[in-house]
């Protein structure tokens, strides 16, 4: 005889499906004991650059029960953002989970909407989602959840499609079926650490934030350093180097989901075009764009730097 607990993982993974999910996995709420050594180590050591946000909410970052009161599950689950289209050739170049509209937006109306089929059937449940903003260790708690491995890239990799996903949690305060940690099947391969442009993967497991061209292209306020010049690669915003050259990725399948289709502009601009982009231009076009994180001056700064 099928149990409660049963029961309701069973709906809510089905419902994840019919929302768009790849895959769903939950795991026990609570505190991430295998990852606040190695959090305190990476923050000490400056990792973070100036990503300043990530030294705050230490504690709420290891444990989503301080989060969301009375918090039982983290329900995790991965959305597809692989693009059946790649940019033109002479372009600088965008890494490809910003081609389409801002996942955040997308992402979170598809948890939102996963909350409300859940407490429609089952009653009364209290819940929050998480894509990629608050203080939430999303990579760590897919792993926790058996969706995957965290490889030497510190990516989420699976075996079936690779890593080029988005990660959303949903915690709740209801008791579920729990799912368990995957084996690593990176083996020895080094692709990635060997690949990257600015040496950021710092040992296997290890990525220095601070190195990272996503950092540098995306996050950083200031210049770009000098003695990066020549390294980037031709990215202006965001780097997909260490995805690219991942075995795994071969297995990757083009998404499913409209709204992270290409913006037209983005699959045709030339390097030429992108230099003579005009804020009013970059504004109208791309308002609703992962672009719009660094502003028409940023992007400015980052094509000038590659030139």
């Amino acid at each position: 005889m099928i149990n409660n607990k049963e029961k309701y993982t069973q709906f809510i993974k089905a419902e994840a499906k019919r929302l768009g999910f790849l895959s769903c996995g939950i795991s026990k709420a609570g505190f991430l004991e295998e990852e606040a050594p190695r959090l305190e180590h990476w923050l000490k050591q400056n990792c973070h650059g100036e990503m300043s946000y990530m030294e705050e909410h230490f504690d709420k970052r290891l444990n989503p029960t301080l989060l969301v009161s009375d918090s039982k599950s983290v329900i995790s689950m991965l959305i597809n953002y692989f693009p059946s289209e790649e940019q033109n050739q002479d372009s600088y170049k965008i890494s490809k989970y910003a081609y389409g509209k801002d996942y955040h937006n997308v992402i979170k109306k598809k948890v939102v909407k996963l909350l409300k089929s859940i407490k429609r059937e089952i009653g009364d449940v209290n819940g929050r989602a998480f894509v990629d903003i608050a203080p939430i260790m999303d990579k760590a708690w897919a792993a926790k959840s058996g969706l995957g491995w965290i490889g030497k890239n510190s990516n989420l990799l699976t075996r079936q499609v690779g890593s080029f996903y988005f990660i959303a949690q949903l915690v709740i305060d209801l008791d579920l079926e729990y799912d368990h940690a995957t084996t690593d099947h990176c083996g020895s391969c080094t692709a990635c650490i060997d690949a990257c442009p600015t040496q950021a993967i710092v040992a296997p497991y290890v990525v220095d934030g601070s190195k990272c061209i996503s950092y540098f292209t995306i996050e950083l306020k200031e210049n770009i350093p000098q003695e990066m010049k020549g390294k980037l690669d031709d990215w202006m915003f965001g780097c997909d180097v260490c995805q690219d050259v991942c075995p795994w990725n071969k297995f990757s399948k083009p998404h499913s989901e409209p709204l992270f289709s290409p913006y037209p502009e983005l699959l045709s601009y030339t390097k030429k075009d992108w230099e003579e982009i005009t804020e009013e231009t970059f504004k109208a076009v791309f308002t609703n764009s992962p672009l719009k994180r660094t502003q028409w001056e940023g992007l400015k700064r980052n094509i000038d730097f590659l030139k």
